[in-house]
């Protein structure tokens, strides 16, 4: 199964309970919790780079089309219109093109996935789908995150799939199985994190309403606000195709 970046909960997904649970069972788990078929949220987003904070806003739909696939839509509207639609697939890379604020639209190449996306510190890949069975998992003990127990699971990614992160630990809340934070690790170091805070329950789906990904030094990082969020709405298919950008 695969799951959207940011209105999917972010990413992926007792060893202490009645039996002992591996690192892919805990993520089996968290990967099960209820998902929306559908859904729209206004975001602001505040990103703080070399002393510098730039403040925007965006809307983001997503609706799933079948079993194993979404479609992705983020509208910028301030400061500038611009639009970045996904493409999920099931068991091959996924598709994004980028519209720029001149109308002209490109396709997001699998060696542009490490670029930061509209100078934040979300890359490409962060806004894609993660599918659990590129990574191999292991538990690796009891921790905190975000001050709430958690079960800890390395995982790494698989030889053949391309990934910008070499490694992840994810910090799975032992309450509900809802991941509470990713330590992301590149070229065998520390790279950046992403929090989740401010968890509520909407419609029967746990959802933050804000979001941190910072720097390893947290010299920098972007900060996500949810203003607010609908779930399984009606939404036309066709704003989703490709041909809707231009």
């Amino acid at each position: 199964m695969k799951k959207f970046f940011l209105l999917s909960v972010i990413l992926f997904f007792s060893v202490e309970m009645l039996f002992a649970q591996s690192g892919r069972e805990i993520i089996e788990r968290s990967d099960a919790l209820p998902e929306a078929d559908s859904g729209r949220s206004k975001i602001t987003m505040k990103i703080t780079k070399e002393g510098r904070v730039s403040d925007k806003e965006f809307v983001l739909s997503m609706k799933k089309i079948g079993k194993d696939e979404e479609r992705i839509l983020i509208e910028f509207i301030k400061p500038t219109e611009i639009k970045l639609l996904t493409h999920t697939h099931n068991n091959r890379e996924d598709d994004q093109w980028l519209q720029l604020s001149s109308g002209k639209v490109k396709r997001i190449a699998s060696s542009d996935k490490d670029k930061p996306f509209v100078n934040s510190h979300f890359f490409y890949e962060d806004m894609e789908s993660r599918d659990i069975d590129d990574y191999d998992y292991k538990y690796i003990g009891d921790k905190k995150a975000a001050g709430e127990d958690c079960y800890a699971v390395e995982a790494v990614k698989k030889n053949n799939a391309s990934k910008v992160y070499d490694k992840s630990i994810l910090y799975v809340r032992k309450s509900d199985y809802f991941v509470l934070r990713v330590d992301f690790f590149r070229n065998g170091k520390f790279f950046k994190y992403l929090e989740n805070h401010n968890i509520k329950m909407v419609n029967g789906i746990l959802t933050p309403f804000k979001v941190v990904m910072m720097q390893s030094d947290e010299a920098g990082g972007t900060i996500l606000n949810v203003q607010e969020v609908k779930y399984n709405i009606p939404l036309q298919q066709s704003i989703f195709n490709k041909e809707s950008l231009r």
